[in-house]
């Protein structure tokens, strides 16, 4: 009898042993799934980010130029400001505008070509 009790419980424990690795088996797998899982979403996470950078620094570039052209423009309205000021374009814009002459300048017209 002791056998048998003795067979039967190095068969009840065979039986445990190969529970418990089918249970590793599957645990591991699960595991691994989950890994597996989480590498891919990080992945497509990090290309992502990737890509919204590049957007970015395209951007950055693009409103740094136009920094650059606004502080060229400034420079040129400054430049203009202090001319205007100036005598020399008082004088341009009264003989433009107003047609005022020195007296001592002499004028010169074109004729207007005759009509055909």
């Amino acid at each position: 009898m002791e056998k048998r009790e003795a067979a039967r419980r190095s068969g009840a424990q065979r039986t445990r042993m190969r529970r418990r690795r089918q249970q590793n088996k599957a645990s591991m797998i699960c595991i691994t799934l989950i890994v597996l899982i989480l590498t891919g979403v990080t992945s497509v996470q990090i290309v992502s980010v990737y890509d919204r950078n590049q957007e970015y620094k395209k951007k950055e570039a693009e409103l740094q130029s136009k920094v650059e052209e606004e502080e060229q423009r400034k420079e040129e309205l400054e430049e203009y400001g202090e001319f205007v000021t100036t005598k020399e374009y008082i004088e341009q814009m009264a003989k433009k505008k107003l047609g005022l002459v020195y007296p001592n300048e002499i004028i010169f017209k074109e004729k207007d070509a005759p009509e055909e």
